[in-house]
């Protein structure tokens, strides 16, 4: 069921995903050689309670943690704890924030100290490609156009695309449907309309796409072990166009 938000709706997910924005931003002084990601995490869910809001993801499906923290070859769904990151690494932060009953989600992949150039490629063309799919929200439309936008703009430079995983609607729900896969082909999959709220978060290997779930049975990572980029936000569809929510920008 694809849920069809009211301009009241809109605003109250907006309002969760300003503090999913602040809180990434807040968090970036701590994304530092010799920090453990528990301490980001920490910090994140002291964060979100200061603005009297609940992290959306502790608890849900069992999820462990306030945020999914990801370093290097784990994709998405890493459960912070007593790694420390180092100079050359990255980490994909994914947070959810639940505010009066509706939710908001974006995630953003941060260089440690100083990374590789074929490192600091996959996350400027992953971040690309997740702004090349945002300008395909529009109404009228198709899911396939943001997936093949996204698609496009990686293959080109000899990424790949993880297959297994795929964005979501959000908004009333944590996840709601429709999924936003991103690869496939233009004019294809569910239309898209105004009142859409939609998290659009392409997962860009440097290597191949395949993925595994290690052993916690959270931690997706690449099966030939070469990093990960990961960006995302939560953009509703107005009658003029896509809204980026999740972002401390005017957008």
């Amino acid at each position: 069921m694809i849920y069809i938000k009211s301009e009241k709706e809109i605003l109250a997910i907006e309002a969760c995903n300003k503090i999913v924005a602040e809180t990434l931003k807040f968090i970036e002084k701590f994304v530092e050689p010799g920090v453990d990601t528990e301490t980001i995490n920490k910090e994140a869910e002291n964060y979100i309670l200061s603005k009297n809001a609940k992290p959306a993801f502790k608890g849900l499906y069992g999820f462990p943690k306030t945020a999914c923290i990801s370093v290097n070859d784990e994709v998405v769904h890493g459960i912070p704890g007593k790694r420390k990151l180092i100079s050359g690494d990255i980490v994909g932060v994914d947070i959810g924030v639940e505010l009066n009953g509706y939710f908001g989600d974006a995630a953003y992949t941060y260089p440690v100290g100083s990374v590789s150039p074929e490192v600091a490629r996959l996350c400027k063309i992953t971040e690309e490609s997740l702004y090349l799919g945002i300008e395909q929200c529009i109404p009228g439309k198709k899911v396939g156009d943001i997936s093949s936008a996204i698609q496009t703009h990686v293959e080109k430079y000899g990424f790949s695309v993880v297959r297994d995983l795929v964005g979501h609607g959000v908004g009333i729900k944590p996840h709601e449907d429709p999924q936003i896969p991103n690869f496939g082909e233009k004019n294809k999959g569910p239309r898209l309309k105004a009142g859409m709220v939609i998290a659009i978060e392409p997962m860009i290997n440097l290597g191949g796409y395949q993925v595994y779930v290690d052993d916690d049975e959270w931690t997706v990572r690449t099966i030939d072990g070469k990093p990960s980029a990961h960006f995302e936000h939560s953009i509703a569809i107005l009658e003029n166009g896509p809204k980026i929510l999740s972002t401390l920008n005017e957008v």
